[in-house]
């Protein structure tokens, strides 16, 4: 909702800085979504009227202009603008002028002629651009007038207001918050004398959404342009004046936040009734758009048709026009469950049912109508007629509509809450005087009694203790509550241990160059990668009314929301994608929830240069060096069947499977959009070993190392894991590093036999207490070369 800091004005002392009072509202709950600027307010910009306009003497596409600034004597300005005419009046920065940084107006020679200021667009002035060239003016504009008088500078907020304060949906409201929260005088507005002189009828409501439904009749009223300072309110906050009579309308609804709607009197065939839609009936809104109604839609009707959806819009059909003379004015009461779902229903909102959705209060039907039809026979002229009244089956209206518009009842009190003032001071931690809490109260708009605080009908939020003390904190400010040490040092529990060990993974994972995701947690039958997890299709858990084939499933694990982001990153253009999620996923059977980790790579390993170097694809191998860095060296990867995936494994942590890992079909990973290997890892968070979280530190090796290359002919089907777990194993003091550098094989057994394979590795030698002779060294090559032949059927090559 936006309001109009000028019309604020009007009804409270607002703080001196708008940043001052948008901090104001932000921490009172009231959210400040955007502050917008309005009008002109630039010194030395003033009205002027072109006089003469003849082509420059040395520029084609310019014009020298004599213009009037009020002085009376005229200017010359150099212009090249083409949308003017002699006799037109625009706006005029005169020297001094200030439109924007480093731009101040002087006097100054374009290709030779003198100008003495510059003739403005809209744009260069901060208004919404129109037409190219000079803004035109209206031709009842003062000469010489300060153009701020015509485009007053306005501020205007743009409020989220939560559903349950309906209250503030009005300047009346916000003003009246905003007197509470400064401690600062609220003045209702000022507006015409009480109306007088009606009779009253009786209104047939039928449905139970309505619970009052008031129509006054006016006649002879003159419609015609509202005066300039409606206008200005309505533009303000985003409204476009209509006529006289809307515009009433949609001020009081703004002012007050009760919706009204006026109705051609001369247009109805028969009297007022409000009732239920009838299937099969249609309706012409006022938005040229033609709705099918239903019983559950709440309709103003005469003895033909339907005039108006209730809460919603008014109809074409009885719309007030130029023509209109006589006029009805509607002010209601409507249920808001209602009036929410016929919005729903037809696709159609406004500002109405914006507010009977979150509820209007009832006690301001007649006090608005009151207002409006005041407001009318100033303006508009006219005389009051009958009065119609209804009530709906169901209603709750404990007051005479006829006396309350009278009298302009002021508040009413629906309810008491009592409130204990110790009980303030253990809630907020700090002790508020009672003299301090009536005052905070009472600002509100609640009435202390014997009982309690009378609550008026426009707070129906306020029902408990608790929220009046939440009143109360608002207005003293959190930030005054004094901080306390409450608490006392537990130790670590399960859960944090969790979430420090899936922060660490994490952390891990982005150092090596992979981005976090966020996926659904809903997927679809058809995800990409649901056939390579893990589980049977009777163990994953169905929505059972879903929104959509998409959102079906709650994923047994994170692979399909990981390959969907991939695909959807390569169609965007990227030529390597790393992704990673750490989250929930379900089962039916077993633990119902767990988190896991996962991670999806496609593209090269490094970006082309132009020093050199195209970038290898990655394959499983960079995968199972990116897991291994993520677990630790205690992770080890052993083959696994799976006929869905080209290449497969099972991760394994100490001994334990923790995970999986693979590589899909190149058919598979062409269905992504990839010409990449696609490649994977899922891992069970919670089937990870635990891991101590003391770090160990080892001295900087002082001594140097020495290195030896070892080359063995191996049986195909040996891994590497095996060769090295077995150097390793040996315990041999002096090796430091293991590296496998070389793995060559020849399938035409013409180099080497079909089913060998060679590999070479550098074995490092160090001492952390001596350097090592040549000597030491051979003699622990040599143990760990006997030891390779002794345990795998390995040759040596020598």
């Amino acid at each position: 909702m936006k309001v109009s800091l000028n019309w604020l004005r009007e009804l409270v002392e607002l703080p001196s800085t708008v940043p001052q009072l948008v901090d104001l509202l932000t921490l009172a709950g009231v959210e400040v979504e955007g502050v917008e600027t309005h009008g002109v307010n630039i010194p030395n910009v003033v009205v002027a009227q072109i006089r003469e306009s003849v082509p420059h003497p040395n520029a084609d596409r310019l014009s020298v202009c004599q213009v009037d600034d009020g002085t009376g004597t005229a200017r010359q300005i150099v212009c090249g603008a083409k949308n003017y005419k002699v006799g037109d009046k625009v706006p005029l920065a005169l020297p001094g002028a200030v439109l924007g940084p480093d731009f101040k107006i002087k006097v100054g020679k374009l290709r030779g002629v003198e100008s003495q200021g510059m003739l403005c667009s809209a744009e260069e002035l901060g208004l919404p651009a129109g037409e190219d060239g000079l803004l035109i003016l209206s031709p009842e504009s003062k000469v010489g007038a300060p153009l701020s008088d015509l485009f007053p500078g306005d501020t205007v907020l743009d409020l989220e207001i939560t559903p349950n304060r309906a209250d503030l949906l009005s300047h009346v409201g916000i003003a009246r918050e905003i007197a509470a929260l400064t401690g600062k005088a609220f003045t209702a507005p000022e507006g015409p004398a009480k109306v007088e002189g009606f009779g009253t009828t009786a209104v047939n409501v039928e449905p139970a959404g309505c619970e009052l439904y008031t129509a006054l009749e006016i006649s002879n009223v003159t419609v015609s342009p509202s005066p300039e300072w409606l206008r200005r309110k309505l533009e303000a906050v985003g409204l476009r004046p209509i006529n006289n009579i809307v515009d009433i309308t949609n001020y009081v609804m703004l002012e007050l936040g009760q919706p009204l709607h006026a109705f051609d009197a001369d247009k109805l065939d028969g009297d007022i009734r409000v009732r239920a839609g009838v299937a099969g009936e249609e309706f012409l809104a006022l938005d040229g758009k033609t709705y099918p109604l239903a019983p559950q839609h709440i309709v103003i009707a005469d003895d033909q048709r339907a005039l108006a959806l209730g809460g919603v819009m008014g109809g074409e059909a009885s719309g007030v026009t130029e023509a209109t003379h006589n006029i009805i004015l509607e002010s209601a009461h409507f249920d808001g469950p209602t009036i929410r779902r016929t919005s729903r229903a037809l696709g159609l909102s406004s500002d109405s049912s914006y507010r009977f959705e979150r509820g209007v209060d009832i006690n301001g039907v007649i006090v608005a109508s009151h207002r409006a039809a005041a407001l009318i026979l100033d303006i508009a002229g006219g005389t009051i007629g009958d009065l119609g009244v209804g009530h709906g089956p169901e209603s709750r209206v404990a007051f005479d509509p006829v006396t309350a518009l009278h009298e302009n009842a002021g508040s009413v009190f629906t309810h008491t809450v009592k409130l204990r003032t110790p009980r303030v001071a253990a809630l907020l931690g700090l002790a508020v005087p009672p003299e301090r809490i009536d005052a905070i109260l009472t600002g509100f708009g609640l009435l202390k009694a014997e009982e309690g605080w009378e609550i008026p009908s426009f707070r129906p939020d306020l029902t408990r203790e608790i929220d009046l003390i939440e009143e109360i904190a608002r207005v003293v400010g959190i930030e005054a509550v004094p901080a306390r040490v409450q608490a006392q040092f537990a130790p670590a529990s399960a859960t944090d241990r969790a979430y420090d060990r899936s922060m660490s993974l994490r952390r891990a994972l982005v150092a090596q160059g992979f981005a976090e995701a966020r996926t659904l947690m809903l997927i679809g039958e058809a995800a990409p990668g649901l056939g390579l997890l893990h589980d049977s299709v009777e163990n994953r858990r169905r929505v059972k009314n879903p929104m959509n084939d998409e959102q079906v499933i709650l994923r047994p694990g994170l692979l399909p929301g990981l390959l969907q982001g991939l695909r959807d990153n390569l169609r965007a253009g990227a030529k390597t994608v790393r992704l990673f999620e750490a989250g929930r996923v379900f089962s039916a059977q077993g633990a119902e929830e767990s988190t896991h980790l996962a991670c999806v790579f496609s593209g090269v390993t490094s970006e082309r240069c132009w020093r050199g170097g195209e970038g290898s694809e990655a394959d499983l191998f960079h995968l199972k060096g990116v897991v291994s860095a993520v677990l630790g060296p205690q992770t080890t990867f052993v083959p696994d069947q799976n006929s869905a995936l080209a290449l497969a494994l099972v991760i394994q942590v100490e001994g334990q499977p923790v995970g999986f890992a693979g590589q899909l079909w190149p058919k598979d990973a062409r269905g992504l959009d990839a010409t990449a290997p696609v490649l994977f890892a899922e891992i069970d968070l919670s089937a990870l070993p635990a891991v101590s979280t003391v770090k160990k530190y080892r001295e900087i090796p002082r001594f140097p190392a020495t290195a030896r290359d070892i080359a063995l002919l191996a049986p195909l089907t040996l891994a590497h894991a095996q060769i090295e777990q077995t150097l390793r194993s040996a315990n041999e003091p002096l090796l430091a590093e293991v590296e496998l550098f070389d793995v060559f094989a020849d399938a035409s057994g013409i180099r080497i036999p079909a089913d060998k394979k060679s590999v070479a590795y550098s074995l490092t030698y160090r001492s952390p207490e001596r350097t090592l002779t040549a000597d030491e060294v051979n003699a622990a090559h040599t143990r760990l070369k006997e030891r390779l032949k002794a345990a795998l059927a390995v040759t040596l090559r020598e």
